[in-house]
């Protein structure tokens, strides 16, 4: 793939990879946004009507549903 080139260790083995970021954007983006939600695994979830809840109380708006 043009603009990912991998560090090899001294057993031949791939360590780590280098990504040319204005070649390949939209591969940082997923791979940050994948790590991203990893990393906030473990956190409390809200459903999508409680947040429409509290977006519509914010705005001085009925909720819909």
């Amino acid at each position: 793939m043009k603009g990912v080139q991998y560090l090899i260790d001294d057993n031949g083995e791939r360590t780590a990879v280098v990504i040319d970021l204005k070649r390949n954007r939209a591969l940082w983006e997923d791979f940050y946004d994948r790590a991203l939600a990893e990393f906030r695994r473990g956190e409390p979830r809200e459903s999508l009507a409680s947040v429409r809840r509290r977006l519509a109380r914010r705005n001085g708006r009925q909720s819909r549903g």
